[in-house]
């Protein structure tokens, strides 16, 4: 099957992005992942069998970013602020600023979470993948997949109410 990457990556370039954004907590490191990926994407485009291209690209990108951590064993956080923008739909002022809020918390609260945990909450809760998805771009199994994000949710919860406190 013939794809178009110039079309795929017009399709999914801001939701690598995010992803790997969320990831990294640095711009510039997303922007080098997000071309590592598409570069890996070309070049293996011919291996892609059916299926979701973009649970495909989300994997590729996994891939990039734990070749990336592997490397560099450190990473730099951006202000938190930076990335709630990133998350929020257009909605009424109002809703806006509430979802804002919400959004500001979560993202606070995801970058205290180890790799794992904030990986599957982000595959499945910031970018609407399947666990069967999700689970295959970590490489884990499903049931796997469900108890971390099982436990990435429940960090969060917990930390909310410790702050709620």
């Amino acid at each position: 099957m013939k794809h178009n990457l110039d079309s795929i990556y017009n399709l999914y370039f801001h939701d690598i992005y995010r992803f790997l954004l969320s990831l990294c907590h640095n711009h510039h490191t997303a922007e080098d992942l997000v071309q590592e990926t598409f570069f890996r994407a070309h070049l293996h485009i011919e291996d892609y069998e059916a299926g979701s291209i973009k649970a495909w690209l989300f994997t590729v990108a996994h891939n990039a970013f734990i070749d990336h951590y592997r490397k560099s064993k450190r990473t730099e956080v951006k202000e938190q602020s930076f990335f709630a923008s990133l998350f929020i739909k257009q909605n009424s002022t109002e809703e806006a600023v509430l979802i804002n809020d919400e959004v500001q918390q979560v993202i606070e609260s995801l970058k205290d979470l180890s790799i794992k945990h904030k990986t599957a909450v982000l595959l499945y809760d910031f970018h609407g993948l399947s666990y069967h998805e999700a689970a295959e771009i970590m490489q884990i199994n499903q049931g796997h997949f469900k108890v971390l994000l099982f436990r990435g949710r429940q960090a969060i919860r917990d930390r909310r109410e410790q702050k709620n406190e």
